[in-house]
């Protein structure tokens, strides 16, 4: 039955679900403080729709990097303790996923939904036509150590089993996959490929889609702030703002980092913490040797992606708490490490600097589930594939709403699992 359904935050998990709930018949409204969408965590991101890269953060190897990171700028998950309860909660938490039998059900878990979600983004391109900057063809997973390749090429098995085709590139063939890394081939022990893995921008392609949305019929409200939800008993009847009410049958929560703050005081807790991540973004100068496809410097955990006439650099996963500040020095390292590998195809001396809040809960799994309140959806905690995962959580979540079983299992996707 059609219903009018709210959903809070236009980010790609809030504009995606839109999407999927439009098709179904419902009537839609969707709301945002910014000025537009995609205005926070989806603004600047990898651009890296990776299923290859599934592995789940909370591994046997990230305690060491936390707490090696407390005197060490070089690692790629960074620590910085504060006096915030709900920090150190969320740490614990993530700490206690960090077995090698919980990395492994996280990643299975992890790898299902990004090749389902990859599956339910391409019959939105095919449906909508929606212009990304994207590119196929494959990502390149690039090792610097006989060591770290040797690992890589024996863990992608559990990416295969959810299949996912790699391909193991020794160190002679990377340079004939990505030509623009054959002036760093020296420093490279060899590379996986995950043939079905792409790239965009996914700011674009939100934006884009917002549009199809409203051409749809959706309402879109945006510089709009949500402050908290009036109920009538158990159930939901307005979201509330400093402009007034915002009404609906049923409410979905897609506003990440801000979700837990928002539905706190309904007596509902979502483990979501952010972890903070820096990017650069800077203009190709020479398109022919220029990367071809995007990928990971995996030891120096180092992302990059052509998107256009641009380069994309992301790096670093910061446990900070809320501050999306940066400084030119944040990004020195990952600017130097850069230079070396595509110094010849874009402008380093002129990067735009963007840092923003990946909403991570402690498994790697976005929650996807009907709150404890019957008429409150939650869609949020994408973390840092937010860009993979959207598309296949808008469409669980709405298969959700209308009563139908999502064509994968969302037992790791409840609000209360982990």
């Amino acid at each position: 039955m059609p219903m009018r359904i709210v959903v809070l935050g236009a980010g790609i998990a809030g504009v995606t679900t839109a999407f999927q709930l439009l098709k179904d018949g419902h009537e839609v409204v969707i709301v945002d403080s910014a000025d537009a969408p995609a205005s926070f965590t989806s603004f600047a991101n990898a651009g890296l729709m990776a299923p290859g890269h599934a592995y789940a953060w909370s591994s046997p190897k990230a305690p060491g990097m936390m707490l090696r990171s407390l005197w060490r700028g070089d690692q790629a998950i960074r620590f910085r303790p504060s006096l915030s309860p709900r920090q150190w909660s969320w740490v614990l938490a993530f700490l206690g996923q960090c077995t090698a039998e919980r990395a492994t059900i996280n990643t299975r878990a992890k790898s299902a939904l990004c090749v389902y979600s990859q599956q339910v983004f391409h019959d939105v391109v095919r449906e909508t036509g929606v212009a990304y900057d994207g590119r196929r063809g494959g990502l390149v997973y690039f090792y610097r150590t006989p060591a770290s390749f040797t690992a890589a090429a024996a863990k992608c098995g559990i990416l295969r089993q959810a299949g996912i085709a790699i391909t193991v590139l020794e160190r002679d063939a990377v340079a004939e996959r990505e030509p623009a890394l054959a002036g760093a081939l020296s420093e490279i022990a060899g590379a996986l490929v995950a043939e079905d893995d792409e790239s965009g921008d996914a700011n674009l392609f939100t934006r884009n889609l917002a549009e199809a949305c409203a051409r749809a019929g959706a309402v879109l409200r945006y510089r709009t702030h949500v402050n908290g939800f009036r109920l009538s008993g158990d159930v939901v009847r307005a979201a509330t703002t400093r402009d007034g009410e915002i009404t609906g049958d049923a409410f979905v929560l897609a506003t990440g980092v801000m979700s837990p703050a928002l539905v706190a005081p309904l007596g509902i807790r979502l483990p979501i913490y952010p972890v903070k991540g820096y990017s650069a973004t800077l203009r190709i100068t020479d398109p022919d040797r220029a990367p071809r496809f995007g990928g990971v410097d995996e030891d120096n955990l180092l992302a990059y992606c052509p998107m256009g006439e641009r380069l994309r650099l992301t790096a670093t996963a910061e446990i900070a708490g809320y501050d999306t500040s940066h400084r030119p020095k944040d990004f020195v390292q990952m600017l130097t490490k850069a230079r070396r590998l595509f110094g010849h195809a874009a402008d380093f001396d002129h990067p735009t600097y963007w840092a923003g809040l990946r909403p991570m809960t402690p498994t790697g799994m976005p929650i996807v589930d009907r709150s404890p309140i019957d008429n409150l959806w939650l869609n949020c905690g994408h973390g840092h594939m937010g860009w993979t995962m959207a598309h296949g959580c808008a469409r669980i979540l709405a298969d959700l709403i209308g009563q139908r079983r999502p064509a994968i299992d969302t037992e790791a996707m409840r609000h209360d699992a982990g």
